[in-house]
Order: C-alpha cells, then sequence, then structure tokens
C-alpha cells in the first residue's frame, strides 16, 4: 500500500512492524496523515478544525503516529506544536510475512482502500458543480490486460518511478503555500494494480472525465 507518490529524503524504508502497521490502522490517524500531506505542517488545533475532531484527540492521535516515526515536529512558531509527514510515502513491504503480519495489512489496507473509494465518490458528485475547466481536467482510468507476476512488477516500479519524476515539479508547493499558483488545490492521485476478478466480459479499457462530468476523480 502506498499512500502518497514521491518520499522526503531519508526517513524509514517500507513497513513490515505489525505494531506499526497497526498503528496506522485508524481513520482519525489516516485522516490526519491527509491533513499533513495536504497543509505541509500542521498543530493539533489546526487539524482538529479541519476534521471536525476534538484538540484533545488529534494531539493524541498526532502523538501515536510521532512515536510509530509517520511524522515528527517541526520548530515552534507559537504556543503550540506543528507536525508534518517524515515520508511523503507509506509504503509496506509484504515479503515474508508472517500471519500476525498479515492481518496487520489487512486491517491498514482496508482503512486506506475506504477512504481513497470514499475521496473519489465525494469527488465525483461534485463535479458536475465545478467550472468547466475541472471537468475537463478530471479523469479515472481502468484497463485489464493480460501479464505475469514479474511484468508486474516491473511496471509497478517502472510507472512509480515516473510519477515521481513527474509529481517532483509540484512537491515543494506542499510546504511553500506561498508557491501555490492562484487557482491550485489539492489534487488526489490514487492508484493500484492486482489480479483481476473473474470478468463478464474481455479485456480493455475504460475512462471517465473530461467535458460531460460524469466520471473522473482526482
Amino acid at each position: 500500500m502506498t499512500t502518497d507518490p514521491g518520499a522526503r529524503s531519508g526517513g524509514d524504508g517500507p513497513i513490515s512492524d505489525p505494531v506499526r502497521l497497526r498503528a496506522l490502522a485508524h481513520p482519525t490517524r489516516l485522516a490526519l496523515l491527509d491533513v499533513l500531506g495536504t497543509e505541509g505542517t500542521a498543530t493539533a488545533t489546526r487539524c482538529a478544525e479541519l476534521l471536525g475532531e476534538r484538540v484533545a484527540g488529534c494531539s493524541f492521535h498526532l502523538r501515536v503516529l510521532a512515536r510509530h516515526g509517520f511524522i515528527e515536529p517541526v520548530a515552534r512558531d507559537g504556543r503550540e506544536r506543528p507536525w508534518r509527514l517524515k515520508r511523503l510515502v507509506q509504503a509496506v513491504d509484504t515479503t515474508g510475512m508472517d500471519d500476525e503480519q498479515e492481518q496487520a495489512v489487512d486491517a491498514v489496507t482496508e482503512q486506506f482502500l475506504e477512504r481513497e473509494f470514499a475521496r473519489l465518490r465525494t469527488w465525483r458528485r461534485m463535479l458536475r458543480d465545478e467550472p468547466p475547466e475541472w471537468r475537463r481536467a478530471s479523469f479515472a482510468l481502468g484497463v485489464t490486460v493480460w501479464m505475469t507476476p514479474e511484468e508486474l512488477d516491473e511496471f509497478r516500479e517502472e510507472l512509480t518511478e515516473r510519477a515521481d519524476e513527474l509529481l517532483a515539479r509540484y512537491r515543494d508547493r506542499i510546504e511553500d503555500a506561498g508557491g501555490r499558483p492562484e487557482r491550485s488545490r489539492p489534487i488526489r492521485f490514487f492508484a493500484g494494480a492486482g489480479g483481476a476478478p473473474p470478468a463478464t466480459g474481455g479485456g480493455g479499457t475504460a475512462a471517465g472525465g473530461g467535458g460531460d462530468g460524469d466520471g473522473g476523480a482526482s
């Protein structure tokens, strides 16, 4: 599972510790990672304001995320401590996992996917009321092809590398609010691939978005 493309220099590698994985398997903590990914840095008060949660609850969950190495404090500019992501990527290494680790992966992946799909559905509902330029730019894409595990692994590595190159040009805007263009807004990218369930038809491509507002999500 990868929650965001790109990574901050340094930090830990892919997660395999079930204790750390379970620390992520909480909707408020995943929401806090989203806030920090969008805001760059944020205090517990700011997180509570954006999420509609209590400050004390956000403060607790932020400390849990910090204890497990997902976020880190930054220099204070007031009374309250701001936090930032330690890594822009939260990736899981499933190689050689035992049952306990796999159960932990399942728990955090379910939470992650629920958030991603809910986000996509919400954006699609909002899309009809968006300006034409946003309706044209937003998209969704699905395709089914035949691959071996080795080919899929190679494709994943190439896709990740290319996506990282493309997104690098925008990454400084996460922490530098002054560098964000006037009409910019947070854009979410989500990708996943795996064995397709039994299909009712042949392989092919389905795409949505681009002008009619019926498909697409960012």
